[in-house]
């Protein structure tokens, strides 16, 4: 929890002190209280007091009462300030460092995870810093002061004292440490309950067409459930602190008058007065050290939880990306890409994916990559953007490993197309304008053409001002397709990554748009993955994946006389007649 603290800004800081300042003026205001409560009680027990002469020490009391109440007002406030910039910056932090992170890092964590940990965590660590301005600081000062007021005021009141701070500190042990392992617990359940929903609503259609509502709704009644139980089991414990601290206080406040009651009557008379005096002096403090442990007891209610919550936070923001950036920018055009003896494995896997891959792309060129499913071509082309770093061998742009450019000026040159074509929620022209650096809205309308989108991009209602649903909900698998590729051809990249951006696509629009496309792209190097050979066969070279090998490269002509593989795939797809003629 203290290395979270480490992100409060100097200016924080001071408002801490501030506060400080403050704190300690309620304190001692709301201990001068009792000093006042005892000289009117000593002026009412005493002969010939008029109400002229309560009016002072009254007054006092007010304006104590009046201005400990501002100041509790202004901690507050600065309390309030502090939390919320606190939770800001490191919410901006977790955000940024889950942006940086490679496919592995996000593997590991889960999106669920990440989601509740930029939220739900932030949002308990916010509450225990808001809270520990005016309590944890607070308490303490307020317990070791009232403790110092009533030192050796009376023995038999101050062992009652004693007693009733034992029994109170032994229950806020015995419930917290019953309680502190469930927390960690409430936190991952809560991840999976996440999970389970981002899930029924990403999966609404499936669910629907397989009539699985029940089977879903059963999954995540399950993990609601588990939710429930747990904080019910924490709350319950956690709700036995209030009442039993009220009846610690209430038994206290007895035990004192009791007391008093048999010092009393066993005083001298001149003794009477101030010895009841003193009880009630010694009754506010006594309550007051007793409102400390109490204050203290709501933060071991809270603490617990910000401790899991800030663990969680920094176990992102202290987790180092896999793939570490260069220092040098691409200088001039790329001329041409090199895998050389390019073997890569997923973490904490024993098996390569690809294996010894060797071939080069050179500007102008349109390299293909065709195989069965699952034989690495996706993984080979996620290499050049170093979504992921190689295992083994080296990828070269320009003779240069990779690995010495900065990301930023490395992906700049790139156009990608993933397998899943994803849309912004916003409008056509913020959808395929995205990410580019250069204002080319002048070429909006040409890119969509070229990606054979103006079609239906015009009969939208306010054309390319349409409005586009989170994940492009609103448009169809195809329609997707051709923004996401106009949003690659847009950038101007020197390098262009199409995952299987064809596949939902017609045959006539996939002809059409690779016809536009061949113009658009003939200064740069672009990759094809595609399943169809009637979208690669006009390729300058195709690489025929199988189980993470290179055992094809060279034309469709080629291949069709030299590459079983490649055959077999063809007339898995194609009659002979149909090949022939193509």
């Amino acid at each position: 929890m203290l290395k979270i603290l480490r992100h409060l800004t100097r200016r924080e800081w001071l408002f801490v002190g501030v506060s400080l300042v403050f704190i300690i003026m309620q304190v001692w205001l709301d201990l001068k209280l009792p000093d006042y409560m005892a000289e009117v009680t000593l002026l009412i027990q005493t002969e010939g007091t008029t109400v002229s002469d309560l009016w002072h020490p009254g007054l006092m009391m007010l304006l104590c009462a009046v201005i400990s109440m501002v100041a509790a007002i202004i901690v507050g406030c600065f309390a309030a300030r502090i939390a919320a910039g606190l939770a800001k910056r490191i919410r901006g932090m977790v955000f940024d460092k889950t942006i940086s992170f490679s496919l592995a890092e996000m593997n590991h964590f889960s999106t669920p995870s990440l989601i509740t940990r930029s939220t739900n965590d932030i949002t308990q660590i916010q509450m225990i810093v808001a809270m520990g301005l005016q309590v944890i600081i607070k308490a303490p000062i307020l317990a070791v002061w009232a403790i110092i007021k009533i030192y050796n005021k009376n023995l038999e009141w101050t062992a009652a004292t004693g007693v009733v701070l034992l029994l109170l500190v032994t229950l806020i042990l015995i419930l917290v440490l019953v309680a502190i392992p469930k927390f960690k617990v409430i936190q991952t359940l809560t991840d999976n309950l996440n999970r389970i929903t981002r899930e029924n609503l990403t999966g609404l259609r499936v669910i629907r067409a397989y009539n699985a509502e029940d089977y879903q709704l059963r999954k995540f009644e399950k993990a609601n459930t588990e939710v429930t139980s747990t904080n019910l089991f924490v709350n319950r414990i956690m709700a036995l602190i209030s009442p039993s601290m009220m009846l610690l206080m209430s038994g206290l406040s007895v035990a004192i008058y009791w007391i008093g009651a048999y010092l009393i009557q066993n005083a001298n008379a001149v003794d009477k007065l101030p010895l009841f005096s003193n009880m009630v002096v010694f009754s506010s403090y006594a309550m007051q050290v007793i409102m400390a442990f109490m204050m203290v007891s709501m933060i071991f209610i809270m603490l617990p939880r910000a401790q899991v919550s800030a663990k969680r936070i920094l176990e992102v923001l202290n987790t180092s990306s896999t793939i570490n950036d260069g220092e040098h920018a691409i200088e001039g055009s790329i001329e041409e890409i090199q895998f050389n003896n390019v073997s890569f494995r997923y973490p904490n896997s024993e098996q390569n994916v690809l294996t010894n891959l060797q071939f080069t792309a050179k500007k102008g060129e349109t390299i293909a990559l065709i195989g069965s499913t699952g034989s690495g071509k996706t993984t080979a082309i996620q290499l050049i953007p170093r979504f992921f770093d190689v295992t083994e061998g080296e990828v070269l742009i320009n003779g240069q490993n990779i690995k010495k450019f900065n990301q930023k000026a490395l992906r700049d040159a790139i156009g990608y197309v993933s397998q899943s074509a994803f849309l912004f929620r916003g409008t056509v022209k913020s959808n395929v304008m995205y990410g580019s650096k250069e204002d080319r809205s002048m070429w909006l309308q040409e890119v969509i053409s070229i990606a054979q989108g103006t079609e239906f991009v015009e009969k939208m209602e306010n054309s390319y001002d349409a409005m586009i649903a989170q994940g492009g909900k609103n448009v169809s698998g195809g329609q997707k397709q051709r923004l996401s590729i106009a949003r690659a051809i847009y950038k101007k990249p020197s390098i262009y990554l199409f995952d299987d951006s064809f596949s939902a696509l017609d045959y006539e629009t996939d002809r059409k748009l690779r016809s536009a496309l061949k113009e658009t792209t003939n200064d740069a190097i672009t990759f094809i993955v595609a399943q169809r050979i009637g979208t690669i066969k006009e390729a300058d070279r195709i690489l025929v994946f199988d189980q993470g090998r290179i055992v094809g490269n060279g034309t469709h002509d080629e291949l069709m006389v030299n590459c079983e593989t490649y055959q077999e795939i063809a007339y898995s797809q194609l009659s002979k007649e149909e090949l022939e003629h193509a």
